[in-house]
C-alpha cells in the first residue's frame, strides 16, 4: 500500500517505504560491497528507488525491485573499485568484508559469506536466498538472470563453501 501511495507522491508514506527495506537492503549491499563502502552505495540505492518507484509497474514486487537496484549499485561500485586498478592482498580485502552481525543459527553461513572465498554474483545469491529468505525465482527477478543461472550460482556457491570447510578442517 506504501509504494502505491508513494507513486501518488504521499512522501510521508515514501519515508515509511525507504524504512522498511532500508534494514535488509543495507544488510545485502554491505555483503556485496563492503562495510567501507555499504553507506554511499546505500544513499544512491534509497535515491534511485525514491525517484524511480513512480515508474513502478507492479507495486507488489516493491521488494524484489529494490533488491535489484541495490544489485545494481553495489556490482557498479565493484566494477568502479576494479577499474581504478585497486590491487588488494587477501588481508586487504579481509579488511573490507563486513564484520558478520547474523541471526541466531546462521554463525557460520555469515562466517563464510565474510571470507573471500566466493565471487561477488554466487554471494549475492546465497544472500538472497538464505538470509533474506527469496525463493529462487525472486533473487532471479532481483538479480535479472534465469532461474537456471541462480541455481548455478547457487550450486557453485554452496560448492565452494563446503571446499573450504574441508580445507579449514583439514
Amino acid at each position: 500500500m506504501w509504494a502505491l501511495r508513494a507513486q501518488c507522491g504521499d512522501r510521508e508514506a515514501l519515508e515509511q517505504l525507504l524504512r522498511s527495506v532500508q534494514p535488509m537492503l543495507h544488510r545485502y549491499v554491505r555483503r556485496l560491497a563492503g562495510d567501507a563502502d555499504a553507506d554511499d552505495v546505500m544513499q544512491d540505492v534509497l535515491v534511485s528507488i525514491a525517484l524511480n518507484v513512480i515508474w513502478l509497474v507492479e507495486p507488489r514486487l516493491f521488494r524484489p525491485w529494490a533488491f535489484r537496484i541495490a544489485s545494481r549499485a553495489s556490482f557498479s561500485h565493484l566494477r568502479r573499485v576494479r577499474r581504478r586498478g585497486i590491487e588488494e592482498n587477501a588481508d586487504d580485502v579481509l579488511a573490507l568484508l563486513p564484520a558478520p552481525e547474523p541471526p541466531p543459527g546462521n554463525e557460520l553461513l555469515a562466517e563464510l559469506l565474510d571470507k573471500d572465498v566466493l565471487s561477488p554474483a554466487s554471494r549475492a545469491v546465497l544472500v538472497l536466498h538464505f538470509q533474506e529468505e527469496m525463493q529462487l525465482d525472486e533473487v532471479a527477478a532481483v538479480l535479472e538472470i534465469p532461474v537456471g543461472t541462480v541455481k548455478s550460482r547457487l550450486a557453485y556457491g554452496l560448492k565452494t563453501l563446503r571446499q573450504y570447510l574441508s580445507e579449514k578442517r583439514s
